[in-house]
Formats: C-alpha cells, sequence, structure tokens
C-alpha cells in the first residue's frame, strides 16, 4: 500500500503543484475508497489513481489563487527530506511545474500523463474520460504553451551545480553587480513568491543588469548575516538563507549546460518553507 501511496502522491503533486494539498487530496480519495462498494471494481491500483488524477484536476478548476506578493510559484520538496513520499525520479522539475501553471488542469494532466509516465494516449483517454484524438488535442495544446521547454529538460550534475551555486553565493555576499551578470543569461528571469505574507521587492525581474541589481539589493537590505546551505529542491540546485533553524529564503536556479543561470525562483513564502529541513551535509 505504501507503495500505491507514494504513487498517487506523487500524480497529484505534479498536477496541483502543492505538497500539503496532494496529501490531502490522496488521503480524501483513499478514505472514500474505503467505505466503496468494490465488487465492480477489477483494478485496485488503476481505480484509485483514476480517483486521484481527476480529483486533482478538480481541485485545481477550483483552486482560485490567492492574491500573493509576487508570483505564485509551487511548493518545492526535497528528496533528502526522509518524510518526502513522492516517487523522484517521476516528479517533475522545479522549472517544468512552474511552465506547468500556464496550462489548464485538463492538458497539465494529459502532458505529464504522457510525457512523465509514458501513458498511451488511449491510456489517458480512460483515465480523463475522454476520447483518445481529445488526448492528443490536448498534448498538442500544452505543447504549443510550453514555449520555455528548452529550459525544462536539462538537469546538472552535482559537481556543476555546487561549482555554479559556489560562484552565486560569493557573488551575492560580495554585493558584486558585475560578477552575478558574469553568471546569468542574457534573458534570465528572476520569480519571487512572497504568498500572502511577506512582501517582496519584486515579483519578477527580467534581463542581466536589472536581476543582478535586484539581487544584490535583496541581500544586502534582507539577507545580510544569515546562514546558507546549498541544497535540491525538484531535480534543481539551491541556495537556502536561514535565520537560526527557520528558513527565510530560497533561490531555485535553472542552469544550462554551461553553468550560466537561466532562471531564479526566489520562495519567501513562509507556507511553503515551514516543511524543509536544513541539510547539514549538503
Amino acid at each position: 500500500m505504501q507503495k500505491n501511496y507514494n504513487k498517487l502522491l506523487t500524480y497529484a503533486y505534479n498536477i496541483v503543484g502543492s505538497y500539503e494539498d496532494a496529501r490531502d487530496l490522496v488521503q480524501d480519495v483513499l478514505e472514500k475508497y474505503i467505505t466503496l462498494d468494490k465488487s465492480d471494481i477489477r483494478h485496485e491500483s488503476n481505480f484509485l489513481i483514476k480517483s486521484t488524477i481527476n480529483h486533482a484536476i478538480n481541485f485545481k478548476n477550483r483552486q482560485s489563487k490567492k492574491e500573493v506578493f509576487g508570483e505564485w510559484l509551487p511548493e518545492p520538496v526535497s528528496f533528502e527530506n526522509a518524510d518526502t513520499k513522492l516517487i523522484k525520479e517521476e516528479t517533475a522539475t522545479y522549472t517544468m511545474l512552474v511552465l506547468l501553471e500556464y496550462l489548464n488542469p485538463k492538458e497539465r494532466a494529459a502532458f505529464i500523463l504522457k510525457e512523465g509516465f509514458d501513458y498511451s494516449h488511449a491510456e489517458i483517454a480512460e483515465l480523463l474520460e475522454i476520447s483518445a484524438e481529445n488526448s492528443r488535442q490536448l498534448l498538442s495544446r500544452a505543447n504549443k504553451q510550453l514555449k520555455d521547454s528548452k529550459y525544462t529538460n536539462y538537469i546538472p550534475h552535482s559537481g556543476q551545480s555546487f561549482e555554479s551555486l559556489g560562484k552565486y553565493q560569493k557573488a551575492l555576499a560580495q554585493a558584486d553587480i558585475l560578477e552575478l551578470q558574469n553568471l546569468l543569461v542574457n534573458d534570465i528571469k528572476l520569480s519571487a513568491d512572497g504568498g500572502t505574507k511577506v512582501q517582496v521587492v519584486s515579483g519578477s525581474e527580467i534581463g542581466k543588469a536589472a536581476t543582478a541589481t535586484l539581487l544584490v539589493y535583496v541581500q544586502q537590505h534582507f539577507l545580510m548575516g544569515k546562514t546558507f546551505t546549498f541544497q535540491f529542491f525538484n531535480h534543481q540546485p539551491a541556495i537556502c538563507f536561514w535565520e537560526h533553524e527557520k528558513l527565510h529564503n530560497c533561490h531555485i536556479l535553472q542552469l544550462s549546460a554551461d553553468g550560466l543561470i537561466q532562471k531564479i525562483y526566489s520562495i519567501v513564502d513562509p507556507d511553503k518553507l515551514k516543511n524543509i529541513t536544513k541539510l547539514s551535509h549538503i
């Protein structure tokens, strides 16, 4: 049952982008399943997967994102945390989760099932209760929406990640705007999410000069003196800034093959950081 639970949780998380909401959704599905008449259920696993996916889609349809400070970003997860029950190999990268927010819930589900879990269009059609042709149309629309997909497939090795994180942290600590610019691609985008509780300086910045200037400003006014750790969230490297044992801010990076930073996701929302623990060995 634990393996089945982990799979259901991974499906739900990839669709809704929130670990806590995914846990609640799966728990709800399992509680309802216990009381069901199972005489007509031929395959328990398929039934639970279908129920979880449709429950997650309905949740996403109902969910109206709260007015937040900055841009709404998904809740990051760490596979080094023993409490994380997601299947690592089947969990979307952080950049992919961000891009999936541009899709409607059914497009998102079809894309995840086809590209993430290698389902056939016939299998997707059965799960989503649509035709195979409709599944193909959903996937086609999803691919057209994901125009930034060149940034979603590359996962750097740990050596490259640590090297890039080290250079990034050093440039930040020294308030070196020129060195920061050297670490960024020309069309770098920084997105910041303060949730409903923390006001951010800027929700987003695009371009080397504007991004480097903002990073130095935030470092000098909000991060100075805080300890830091290098960690990984959703397969991507991150630098975490701590105030004692409380996580204050984390920057999740999307790196290019040559080690330049393509995107920075700055999460300040305390509700999305509360489950992340400090890992001293990284």
